[in-house]
């Protein structure tokens, strides 16, 4: 029998705490709750975690300081950030982070658990892939990027490149599909899982996050274009 998947909450509202986990409980999950972000650190360190659910504001230490304290140790565990819905700013700063995605409260539970489900899939997947004896795809070149997905590496300009669990993802779909456009409801669809209004921004974060690491210019970009009114590319691969 396949183990149980165990979630960390980290949030400081006990009902909204007692909820989440009640719930998560109820689809079958293992379930660690704390409302420190200190704590929340603590305990994924003595038994990590499948999945972390971080709220934004916590006393002690808020979810971004835990997300980019996990990030900076080489944690690629999934992370999904709660946020308040009038706080912008602060998801781009946990996409930013490292958090692999976000919901805003006031959310559904069914939509929670479809996330949830999804980051939880995905990591799976990656696990699958970087398994001895899993099947090697072919290395992918486009111009000085070269990507190798069964190393799940990047290297550009013979450099290696460090990229999140889901950065890597984002740009190996664009790198398999090189000058098809995809709208950003289609990489959700296609790189996190699922596809939801409003919460596009999280594809343009990982966006700005590959151009940062992939362009010499990012407000310039030559590798990852966007079509305006329509989505975003990666360039075709150049003639030899």
């Amino acid at each position: 029998m396949e183990p149980m998947k165990r979630i960390l909450i980290a949030e400081d509202q006990t009902d909204i705490r007692d909820l989440l986990a009640l719930n998560l409980q109820g689809a079958g999950y293992q379930v660690v709750q704390t409302g420190d972000g200190r704590e929340a650190l603590a305990a994924h360190e003595r038994q990590p975690a499948d999945l972390l659910v971080l709220d934004l504001m916590m006393p002690h230490m808020d979810g971004l300081d835990v997300c980019k304290t996990l990030r900076a140790r080489g944690c690629n565990t999934p992370i999904l950030m709660l946020t308040a819905k009038s706080t912008e700013l602060d998801r781009v700063l946990g996409l930013e982070l490292g958090a692999d995605d976000y919901l805003t409260k006031p959310f559904s539970l069914a939509e929670l658990l479809a996330r949830v489900k999804a980051l939880l899939r995905r990591a799976e997947l990656v696990h699958a892939a970087s398994a001895p004896g899993a099947a090697a795809d072919a290395p992918i070149a486009n111009g000085e990027l070269e990507i190798h997905p069964a190393k799940r590496q990047v290297r550009l300009r013979g450099g290696l490149v460090e990229f999140t669990a889901l950065e890597f993802d984002l740009l190996l779909h664009f790198a398999r599909h090189p000058g098809r456009v995809f709208s950003r409801g289609q990489l959700l669809n296609a790189v996190w899982g699922y596809t939801h209004d409003g919460y596009e921004h999280t594809v343009t974060t990982h966006i700005n996050r590959l151009r940062a690491k992939l362009e010499a210019d990012p407000l310039k970009p030559g590798i990852i274009l966007t079509v305006r009114g329509a989505g975003y590319r990666m360039r075709e691969a150049p003639t030899p």
